[in-house]
């Protein structure tokens, strides 16, 4: 076998590759390589067999991603397994949306992997926001997290098919609308209100990973208040899901948490904006930051006649003695509901927005509110700083991006919201307002994943668990009891 590069032929010159031949040396074989040659074929030939093995170690041995789109870098936190639960704990209440409640249809909700119908169908909407975003803007549920969520989940780039890789395990029962269809309903009893929960938990209870760690490494998403699961006797509003032997470790995402229990874990509401790119949530935070604004304070609600003492009705009273420097919106009859346009022409012309307790102690207007660059004014400190701490500045931070003032302080006439507000002044208002736009990305459910660059509520709030149960098993190697 010859080498054209390494031999000579009697045909063609030296190559310079080998020395030539001179007298006192034999002459170069045509059909033979020189000792030399034979060396450099000897190593030529053990490389390239040694890069052969190596080839099909890394196209046979190496490890699987099941989704090609993770990046190492970005599951530092590690992975986590989505179960896939018989279909009456979450497709089948979808399925089921013209009766979950009495009063409406719930199906326009879940349109749109939970986000509601598209907003460019309204004209009033449509006229209010930039015409670039306006493709980012739904009519959104306030009860719709739990679609949301799972639809992010099962996207996830961190998300594991293989339950012994995982380090968190998220639970995508749809509890809020199983409890809530027998909420209003007069015939509904406890058993009821409970059935679906307790179905769920004998199923979890058999699945090996829950098994192992009694639910410490799982979590759940709730689309309702926590107070909703709470039910401590038969004749109370809700279920009794919390109270459930099962639920003790697990970890609960809720729009609304109790003060008294570590498992429970705010997040925010859905709002309607739900960007698809990241120039969309950077065009939506300058466009709220230099909006000119002729209000001073708005108020969006209805008064509460039923109510003793009602203080949304007290709040209508500041806002009419305040003459021009206040606004405020009728929502009586589900019209804020109905329109988000009311509401968010509002905020987007308030620098300040009153944020009352609702029919619990959170609302989700104070999102929609920040969402439109207005700072909220808070009465009751269980409304926002003992409820979204992975999400809201706190801890003496509270006044940077809201105002305080004290309920009973107001009911006593000792303040005057007009006057705190206007004793804010203007530069210290703009530098809460900046505060509050930069805020914007957390308190928001993209339509899909922005990587690094930006975090949104969803993963604030996943990055949250894994840290959480990292520290739970940080806490046991040192057999520190939780």
């Amino acid at each position: 076998m010859s080498l054209p590069l390494y031999c000579e032929s009697p045909n063609r010159a030296s190559t310079h590759l080998l020395p030539k031949s001179t007298k006192d040396s034999p002459p170069l074989s045509p059909t033979r390589p020189t000792n030399q040659s034979s060396q450099i074929l000897r190593r030529t030939t053990i490389v390239l067999f040694f890069l052969a093995i190596q080839v099909v170690l890394f196209l046979h041995v190496r490890p699987i991603k099941l989704f090609s789109h993770r990046e190492p870098s970005a599951c530092k936190s590690g992975l986590v397994y989505v179960y896939d639960l018989p279909p009456q704990f979450n497709i089948d209440l979808i399925k089921a949306c013209d009766s979950l409640f009495p009063w409406a249809s719930f199906c326009p909700s879940f349109s749109n992997s939970g986000f509601g119908p598209a907003s460019s169908s309204d004209p009033e909407f449509s006229a209010l926001v930039p015409s670039p975003v306006l493709q980012s803007w739904f009519s959104t549920n306030q009860f719709s997290l739990e679609l949301i969520f799972h639809q992010r989940m099962l996207n996830h780039q961190c998300r594991t098919l293989n339950p012994s890789q995982a380090s968190a395990f998220y639970v995508p029962f749809y509890a809020g609308l199983a409890v809530g269809r027998n909420l209003w309903s007069p015939n509904s009893t406890a058993s009821d209100r409970d059935k679906d929960c307790s179905l769920l938990l004998q199923w979890l209870k058999k699945q090996e990973p829950f098994q192992k760690s009694h639910g410490w490494d799982h979590f759940i998403a709730f689309g309702r208040i926590t107070w909703d699961f709470r039910r401590s006797s038969d004749p109370d509003w809700g279920s009794s899901f919390l109270y459930m032997p099962e639920m003790k470790n697990v970890t609960r995402l809720s729009v609304e948490r109790s003060p008294w229990d570590e498992m429970d874990v705010a997040v925010p509401y859905p709002t309607s904006f739900h960007p698809k790119s990241l120039a969309d949530i950077q065009q939506w935070q300058n466009f709220v930051l230099n909006h000119k604004r002729s209000t001073i304070f708005g108020f969006a609600g209805a008064p509460r006649a039923e109510f003793k003492n009602d203080f949304r009705g007290l709040l209508l009273d500041e806002c009419i003695k305040a003459g021009n420097k206040c606004r405020s919106v009728d929502c009586t009859s589900g019209k804020c509901e109905k329109s988000g346009a009311r509401t968010m022409e509002l905020f987007l012309d308030s620098e300040f927005c009153l944020q009352p307790r609702g029919d619990s102690f959170t609302r989700r207007s104070m999102f929609d509110c920040m969402l439109a660059g207005s700072m909220p004014v808070l009465f009751w400190k269980r409304s926002a700083y003992l409820q979204y701490k992975w999400f809201l500045p706190t801890h003496g931070k509270e006044l940077d991006w809201s105002v305080f003032i004290d309920r009973r302080d107001l009911r006593g006439g000792n303040v005057s919201i007009s006057a705190v507000l206007e004793e804010i002044g203007k530069e210290k208002a703009r530098e809460m307002r900046e505060r509050v736009v930069e805020m914007i990305p957390k308190l928001i459910y993209s339509a899909e994943a922005h990587g690094d660059d930006i975090k949104d509520a969803f993963d604030v709030a996943l990055q949250g668990v894994f840290q959480r149960f990292k520290e739970h098993r940080w806490r046991l190697q040192l057999g520190i009891s939780s």
